[in-house]
């Protein structure tokens, strides 16, 4: 993304397999791996999604590890992976947790990333939320969102144009330090992740995007109120959102009651209804019991379901 604006509903999808808490994985992921997730962006990049998405965890303390499990990819080396096997769909870390690295650090890895990749990086960031992995960094959890904050100014400068970028703040000072290679856009789109009242704020003064966290549909349209008011010079900003499961066609398997299925008609009429709200690009993810399952329900979504959504340009 750009920065322009945007118009009808993009779609993109959060990647299987590197990230495996228990709340979303499917029973197959726990013995997939790389060619798993190669195979996954590749279907993507062909059947028209946008991005393809990765999580950020550093380490998971044992107390939340039966639920969150310890299976979290980098999404530096993930996504740079991804590039080099995808020509198309853009690459995002849903979400990185900034905070947890020096602004030069992050620049440099993800400038190179967007750099190697012609320019498809989406940079999506978050406050974070597992406390003992800010301890262990040496990082104040307690001042995550402050942090976060200057971590985002810090990084537009880091990200930008200059070979020598500059930023004087409270956490963080730096001048006379050049990096190269730049980015290969002349301004990386940095969406913010989170729902909390902080991280609604945050994208509407300081994002290109707004990456909710599970909100559900009734309160998006309530959530995208506050954010235009809170922007005010209506500067564009894409507005995501994260729809319930898919499953495209009649099921023989127990999907779920919250899954969306059927005809590829009301899918995407059901769907239809985000772009009705406001939201500019949605995350979708399917009930799948292989890999080759998920690959077939993507292929058939950009087919048979994206066609149908309201029209819009590429992110």
């Amino acid at each position: 993304m750009t920065g322009d604006a945007v118009t009808g509903l993009e779609y993109g999808i959060q990647l299987p397999v590197q990230s495996q808490s228990t709340l979303y994985t499917e029973p197959w992921e726990t013995g997939a791996g790389p060619a798993d997730l190669v195979a996954v962006a590749r279907a993507a990049d062909r059947a028209g999604f946008a991005y393809v998405a990765c999580c950020d965890h550093v380490a998971i303390p044992r107390r939340l590890a039966g639920a969150m499990s310890t299976v979290w990819y980098d999404p530096v080396a993930t996504l740079a992976h991804l590039a080099a096997v995808t020509e198309r769909v853009r690459l995002l870390s849903h979400v990185a947790v900034v905070g947890l690295r020096h602004p030069l650090l992050t620049a440099k890895q993800y400038a190179t990333l967007d750099h190697l990749s012609g320019g498809r990086l989406i940079l999506g960031v978050g406050a974070g939320h597992v406390p003992e992995e800010f301890e262990a960094l040496g990082v104040d959890f307690r001042q995550r969102g402050a942090l976060l904050d200057e971590t985002i100014d810090a990084l537009r400068a880091a990200l930008g144009p200059e070979e020598f970028p500059e930023h004087h703040g409270k956490a963080y000072d730096f001048e006379e330090l050049g990096q190269r290679p730049r980015p290969a856009q002349a301004r990386v789109p940095l969406w913010v992740g989170g729902s909390s009242p902080a991280a609604v704020r945050r994208a509407a003064l300081k994002g290109d995007g707004w990456l909710p966290q599970g909100d559900p549909r009734d309160r998006l349209p309530a959530q995208i109120d506050r954010i235009r008011r809170l922007r005010g010079d209506n500067a564009p900003l894409t507005i995501g959102a994260l729809t319930e499961p898919l499953y495209i066609g009649t099921p023989t398997w127990d999907v779920g009651h919250r899954t969306l299925h059927g005809r590829p008609e009301a899918i995407a009429e059901s769907l239809g209804a985000y772009g009705a709200m406001g939201v500019h690009q949605i995350q979708v993810r399917f009930r799948s019991r292989t890999r080759s399952e998920l690959t077939d329900q993507m292929a058939a979504f950009g087919a048979e379901v994206a066609l149908l959504l309201p029209s819009g340009r590429p992110v």
